[in-house]
């Protein structure tokens, strides 16, 4: 995306080792901050193509990894944003990235799923369902932030736990190529596909 500056990982497995050796455990999760993964790339470049998406609004991105999505939401004019990860690793990914691109973006720590979903106008979730329990408890959540009248947003290049689009209310809005940026994805360019929850 021309003008977005990321501080992203050439390979996964020297971030993923300094990680647990930073936790002190072995199996530490993905350190999924430390790449632009395809869901979120493909929502940033929808984004970018339909900034009065998000431009004066109040936009939250779950799940934000480094904070591609959230940055590339600010930069489209968002009054304010917040990103939110259960990694405490993705605070200095965001913050760095955020810096690097000349905007605010506010963080969290937290498990937003055991909450109700925030008061706020934009939900952005991208690369939210690559693992069973992740996804079963994703989608009753961003359609229960539908249902208190929040625009939701998703990115997905078709993981597994995905749910059939037609029978699950989500609404795809566009598709791209994307060429992704990590040795996580089994081919060099797939699809990533934009929904609303509705």
């Amino acid at each position: 995306m021309p003008g977005l500056w990321l501080h992203l990982a050439d390979a996964v497995e020297p971030v993923w080792h300094a990680t647990e050796e930073s936790l002190g455990i072995d199996g530490a999760p993905i350190p999924f901050w430390a790449f632009a993964w395809a869901g979120g790339l493909a929502l940033a470049r929808w984004l970018e193509e339909h900034p009065e998406e998000v431009y004066g609004r109040q936009v939250l991105d779950l799940a934000t990894g480094s904070g591609l999505v959230a940055i590339v939401a600010a930069r489209c004019g968002a009054a304010d944003v917040s990103a939110v990860d259960v990694d405490p690793f993705a605070e200095a990914a965001v913050a760095l990235n955020a810096r690097a691109n000349r905007v605010r973006v506010a963080y969290s720590t937290r498990d937003l799923l055991d909450e109700p979903p925030p008061p706020v106008d934009v939900l952005l979730a991208a690369d939210t369902w690559y693992e069973g329990p992740l996804a079963d408890r994703v989608l009753p959540w961003l359609r229960a932030a539908t249902r208190v009248g929040t625009r939701v947003l998703v990115g997905d290049p078709g993981r597994k736990y995905l749910p059939e689009p037609t029978e699950s209310g989500l609404v795809e809005l566009a598709r791209y190529p994307v060429h992704t940026t990590t040795t996580l994805e089994d081919r060099d360019v797939v699809d990533g596909r934009v929904f609303a929850v509705s």
